[in-house]
């Protein structure tokens, strides 16, 4: 092996990096997703739930959940070898969203992460990102036992502009997730003006 070459002979490919955020209610499935596709273990910054909490965190729908996320998380998936995304995922409580600017500064795009049983929570996370103009797409999170709707309904029910891709996933399931990636990835550089490339095969 030469050095600075690879062994079939060609340069070492140096991959651009993109930061992604993702983001939604309380209890989604932010640190699910991030944990599912994440190629490092991921860093989580998760707590106990305590009874001093419960005034302030609405378990409603999640009553099961014992931690929650009060920082952020943070994975690392390459999607081919010039790309690589580093993963942000934000807490869902609305008294830790003093650190979703720091957190959404240099963001290429976000996922808004939904669930139909209680789609309301993901509204806040919408405004944030239509706001500041971060180009962003909904996943929609098909929780076992959950109704499912088709991407359309859930559009109209968020009322989102035609533009921002809806789409369902599995947030434990890395290809799934891996979908939900490259199409924030798409939509974020057709956002920008650029084409839309297909980033897989």
């Amino acid at each position: 092996m030469i050095l600075g070459r690879t062994e079939r002979g060609k340069a070492p490919v140096e991959p651009v990096t993109l930061k992604i955020l993702v983001a939604g209610g309380f209890g989604v499935g932010k640190t699910t997703l991030v944990g599912a596709v994440s190629e490092i273990k991921p860093l989580r910054t998760e707590e106990l739930l305590t009874e001093a909490g419960r005034p302030v965190d609405d378990t409603s729908g999640v009553e099961g959940k014992r931690t929650t996320t009060v920082a952020m998380d943070f994975g690392r998936i390459t999607l081919r070898e010039d790309l690589v995304l580093y993963l942000f995922g934000t807490p869902g409580q609305d008294r830790f969203w003093f650190l979703w600017d720091e957190l959404a500064t240099g963001a290429l795009g976000a996922v808004v992460l939904a669930d139909t049983r209680r789609l309301e929570d993901c509204f806040a996370a919408v405004d944030y990102f239509e706001r500041r103009a971060i180009p962003f797409v909904v996943g929609v999170n098909c929780f076992e036992g959950a109704s499912r709707y088709p991407a359309e309904d859930v559009r109209q029910a968020l009322d989102l502009d035609p533009a921002v891709p809806v789409v369902l996933c599995d947030a434990r399931d890395r290809e799934s997730v891996k979908e939900v990636l490259v199409e924030v990835v798409q939509h974020a550089m057709a956002y920008a003006g650029g084409p839309r490339r297909t980033l897989t095969g």
